[in-house]
């Protein structure tokens, strides 16, 4: 192997690497038959070296992504290095190995270089397959054990020395309620991974193998010494916090998420062993999507502008026994892990009091919807889903975003009304941001999402929502905003408010999705009037609630005065503030 490589050739060859990864999503995207794959980009790609040490990824679902690194290294147990050859591809989607529920299917292959006997990379595409034969269409929300969430391949061999095994593929057929859409994107998947495979070869072959194993040897042996720099920045200490995740879909119990975050020089350990026990409803989370939640908020404390590789992780230890909430072992139910996307901000919330980044709690969930039927128009069956925008957290020096995708979900979209509406039997009455949704602060949080769909033919909807029962924290003396919720028939004497759930709809019904706004920063008595008065007139905040929360009188011409009890309560504040010193 060449000695030290200059500075320079390693960034081109880590660029060239970071391409890879771009080139097969744009593959992925374009061949998908799935909205959720070509729309949402609901997938994860991520690049391995010989030793299973992660390279590059492409921009996908942040939760894949670092659960890629667990199940890679859980598929090749499973086959055995001596028995991959060149040309196959495996199909892992059993939960505790794969970190994700089993609709969420990894294809990983290992990438030969020159003849040689063992794999000199590995290619993993993971994206979400809409149907493996579940207990139900669409998500499962009320599964009891991983039996009931479709078919699983531990590391099944789909792809035989380049060769398709067309027994396994119309296994998956004649087991899926929507195989067209389903073996259409395993051939996207399969295309994905054939363009890493052509992309790798040529950069061997541009720069020469072994000059790229160094290469990959400093990439990953820097990005461990600006994340252990970054770490050791932070101050020393152990904080814990806790939330709460709404129930299992078996019983009406919340769900108690707790962490305790220790820094100790350069290393971070984050520690999830004072949650609740595995719950008997689908929503415990596997040990491989407890380290991608733990991996995505470690990158972005410590090293956020630099594309991922193996060493930025080494800092960090995550604990979660077997048994616990974090660490699901089988046969435990875990197909709608939406409770992980609720625990992504509980690292955040533990270490708010001590680091000035911290901005208080998003909408705290992804409140979307999937719309399940039969669409005369075609004489076919659809599932189809939506990722709804959330509004993100206050920070010490600006006010939340609006209507955003939740912090976990990285580039995920929402699915476009056009398609939804051409891929179902759904139509939108109305979509738009929630007045005094966000909570009130010094910073106001972000607004939330309103969307009122009507089904033109009998169908089902399913509510996706596990932080519909609590309100998101805010900091500083900031306002919780209201949780996210879906009500069912709105005006009728069925009408019904829910979190997790699924319901049949006839034509003519309708459902309205509620989003939560993001928590506020400081107290709303030090805002900014002439904000309070912006935020009025853009319609983020209504007049009675600049009275109420702000004290202030907005006038329709933007004019605002002073109520009283503002005067009063800023007098309060300050006279306790004085007594406490």
């Amino acid at each position: 192997m060449p000695s030290e490589l200059d500075g320079a050739t390693v960034e081109v060859i880590r660029n060239y690497l970071v391409s890879v990864g771009e080139q097969m999503r744009r593959t992925l995207v374009r061949a998908a038959f799935n909205p959720v794959i070509y729309e949402v980009l609901d997938f994860g790609i991520s690049i391995y070296d010989g030793d299973l040490e992660l390279m590059a990824e492409a921009a996908g679902i942040t939760s894949f992504l670092g659960a890629n690194d667990h199940a890679i290294v859980k598929g090749v147990e499973y086959v055995g290095k001596e028995n991959l050859a060149p040309g196959d591809v495996y199909l892992l989607n059993y939960p505790y190995w794969s970190g994700a529920h089993s609709y969420d299917a990894m294809l990983f292959a290992p990438v030969f270089r020159d003849g040689g006997e063992a794999p000199s990379a590995y290619l993993a595409v993971r994206a979400h397959w809409m149907d493996l034969g579940a207990k139900a269409p669409g998500y499962v929300l009320d599964s009891t054990d991983m039996h009931q969430e479709g078919l699983i391949f531990p590391g099944t061999r789909i792809v035989h020395k380049g060769e398709v095994v067309r027994d396994i593929v119309e296994l998956i057929r004649f087991n899926s309620r929507l195989p067209d859409l389903t073996i259409g994107d395993f051939h996207a998947q399969l295309a994905s991974l054939r363009t890493g495979e052509n992309r790798l070869a040529q950069v061997w072959e541009k720069f020469g193998g072994e000059t790229v194993d160094q290469a990959v040897k400093q990439i990953i042996e820097h990005g461990e010494r600006v994340a252990r720099k970054a770490v050791a920045a932070l101050p020393d200490g152990t904080w814990t916090a806790a939330d709460y995740c709404d129930d299992d879909g078996i019983t009406d119990d919340l769900i108690r998420m707790e962490v305790k975050v220790t820094i100790d020089g350069d290393r971070m350990e984050v520690d999830f062993n004072g949650s609740d026990g595995a719950v008997l409803g689908p929503v415990n989370l596997p040990i491989g999507a407890t380290e991608s939640l733990a991996k995505s908020t470690f990158k972005e404390l410590t090293t956020p502008d630099e594309p991922s590789n193996a060493g930025h992780y080494r800092a960090l230890a995550i604990t979660a026994d077997p048994g616990n909430f974090f660490h699901a072992q089988y046969p435990v139910a875990t197909f709608t892990q939406w409770s992980g996307i609720v625990a992504f901000e509980l690292i955040h919330k533990a270490l708010a009091g001590v680091l000035d980044s911290i901005p208080a709690s998003s909408g705290g969930d992804e409140p979307g919807f999937m719309a399940l039927g039969h669409d005369p128009r075609t004489d076919e069956d659809f599932v189809i889903s939506n990722n709804e925008g959330i509004g993100w957290g206050a920070r010490r020096d600006r006010d939340g975003a609006n209507a955003q995708q939740h912090p976990s979900q990285s580039v995920v979209r929402n699915t476009p009304i056009e398609v939804l509406e051409h891929k179902s039997t759904v139509f939108h009455e109305r979509l738009e941001l929630i007045p005094d949704s966000g909570g009130a602060g010094t910073f106001r949080g972000g607004v939330g999402v309103l969307r009122e769909v009507r089904y033109l033919a009998d169908g089902e909807v399913l509510s996706m929502k596990k932080k519909s029962k609590t309100r998101p924290w805010a900091l500083e003396g900031g306002h919780e905003p209201e949780p996210s919720g879906m009500t069912l028939w709105p005006g009728t004497d069925r009408e019904k408010r829910v979190g997790m759930y699924r319901a049949a709809m006839r034509a003519g019904d309708r459902f309205v999705n509620r989003t939560a706004g993001g928590g506020g920063f400081g107290d709303p008595l030090d805002r900014d009037p002439a904000a309070v008065v912006a935020d009025v007139l853009d319609g983020y905040v209504t007049a009675a609630a600049a009275e109420r929360d702000y004290g202030l009188v907005v006038a329709p011409d933007g004019s605002h005065t002073e109520t009283p009890a503002r005067a009063e309560r800023r007098r309060v504040r300050d006279g306790a503030e004085r007594h406490d010193t």
